[in-house]
């Protein structure tokens, strides 16, 4: 099961990001920033955890992470872009369940999300999760990978 998460219990488990540990945790769930968690059905378990933003021009580095995500006002609309800046699992399995699952969720939720790319570390671990998941190599920059999933196929 896939949940929006803001309690403390499921937000202790941002310590375990192996991407991006230096972000702060109420950094995460401020306006147009959430995390969820993937629960395992029989045990309540969390399997893996992934934090999504919502911006309205694809990031290339942390900064702009925050920029294209952060509103103007109380107002300002949502950003069209669902941009996976961490993602992590406990099970095998797990990381690629709870990307499509997110995936799932937003598209049936947000019909004002029109795209769903990544702000991925240039690694050959992120660039074969992504791929070995249906992404593709959206740009290659300087410091990250974005890879686009393109979920109406």
């Amino acid at each position: 099961m896939i949940k929006n998460v803001r309690t403390d219990y499921y937000l202790n488990f941002i310590k375990d990001d192996p991407v991006r540990p230096h972000l702060p945790t109420f950094w995460r769930v401020e306006p147009n920033r959430e995390v969820y968690a993937l629960e395992d059905d029989k045990t309540n378990d969390v399997t893996a955890m992934i934090c999504v933003a919502f911006c309205n021009q694809v990031p290339v580095e942390e900064g702009e992470l925050e920029d294209y995500s952060t509103p103007a006002n109380e107002d300002d609309p949502k950003g069209h872009i669902a941009v996976f800046y961490t993602v992590w699992s406990y099970k095998p399995g797990a990381g690629r369940a709870i990307v499509l699952g997110v995936a799932k969720l937003i598209k049936e939720t947000m019909p004002e999300i029109t795209r769903f790319v990544t702000l991925s570390p240039m690694t050959d671990m992120a660039r074969r999760f992504h791929l070995h998941n249906g992404a593709s190599v959206l740009q290659v920059n300087s410091t990250s990978v974005n890879y686009e999933y393109n979920f109406d196929q």
